[in-house]
């Protein structure tokens, strides 16, 4: 039986002082379970549609927050794109976690990343010094992650190099990347929603394209490879996404995410990048988010967890 859903907006403050915006979903029953999320590029956690909300009438409590770089965590337009490294980006990520972790209900905690932080949120789960993080995790779940672009969105390899040397130069230097709506989803509502959406910038530091590139590259190559301190984890793809690449998903996670204790691939035929809001005929009966909360109960079922 679902429950009601109580929705408040905060901030997170990170070890170096910084605030970030943050929203959480509670339902009033007693959780089950936690989600945190992490957002894709020039993204933001309240344009997440019905996802939160329908995990939440589910009993699982769902939080995030908007990095930095976006969202409602900038305050100045020099502020946007500007995500720090690769090593600060996770150092946030990690401190949100434990924060969560720490933090009642003691109710396992998932860890989710859509498109740019499901790459992100790979990488972390990749990274021995975060083992011992890794191993307190109920599961982690990647929505679309950026484990390479299809063919036609790829860079060219000069403009790549190119760009990895001036972000030496000038790492804080704006780039606009516009993405056409129509190529992250079919819903016509939500791509005019995208292009009138105030908080979401399509604009990347040098520094951070350098180093978005470069966590994708180590995962598409197998330079990084799953811990074996993944518990669990769930990926999720459509296959006529025109963003990021079904098919390198699929391979990294035969090749490089064979590890985890239980694992599964679902696979949405002719779904598009934003699984959670794809039409909205799925949208309506919430196909995405219920998918998702019928593996995080299965795998509150499993020994693995129940043990924990």
């Amino acid at each position: 039986m679902a429950t009601a859903v109580q929705i408040t907006d905060g901030h997170f403050r990170f070890k170096d002082g910084s605030l970030a915006y943050q929203k959480t979903w509670t339902p009033t029953a007693p959780p089950i379970a936690k989600l945190v999320h992490l957002h894709g590029f020039s993204d933001h956690i309240n344009n997440y549609y019905d996802l939160f909300p329908t995990l939440a009438r589910q009993k699982i409590l769902c939080t995030g927050f908007d990095q930095r770089g976006w969202g409602r965590s900038v305050h100045d337009r020099r502020e946007r794109g500007n995500t720090g490294p690769t090593p600060l980006i996770l150092e946030d990520i990690v401190c949100f976690i434990e924060a969560q972790l720490a933090s009642p209900p003691a109710v396992p905690v998932f860890v989710m990343g859509h498109s740019m932080g499901g790459g992100l949120l790979a990488t972390l789960a990749s990274t021995p010094r975060y083992d011992g993080l890794v191993s307190q995790l109920g599961g982690i779940m990647l929505e679309a992650p950026y484990i390479d672009l299809v063919p036609t969105r790829r860079p060219w390899t000069i403009t790549v190099t190119l760009g990895r040397a001036l972000s030496r130069l000038f790492p804080h230097f704006q780039v606009r990347q516009n993405v056409p709506p129509h190529i992250l989803v079919r819903d016509q509502e939500v791509q005019n929603a995208i292009r009138n959406d105030r908080f979401m910038y399509p604009i990347g530091t040098l520094e951070m394209l350098a180093n978005m590139l470069e966590r994708a590259a180590n995962l598409s190559s197998g330079k990084l490879t799953l811990s074996n301190h993944v518990k669990a984890l769930y990926v999720a793809h459509g296959t006529a996404d025109q963003l990021t690449s079904y098919n390198a998903t699929k391979h990294w996670f035969e090749n490089q995410a064979n590890t985890a204790q239980e694992r599964e691939f679902k696979t949405y035929d002719g779904w598009s990048h934003l699984l959670h809001v794809d039409t909205p005929g799925n949208r309506e009966i919430f196909i995405f988010a219920n998918d998702c909360a019928s593996w995080i109960r299965k795998m509150l079922k499993a020994d693995l967890i129940t043990a924990m």
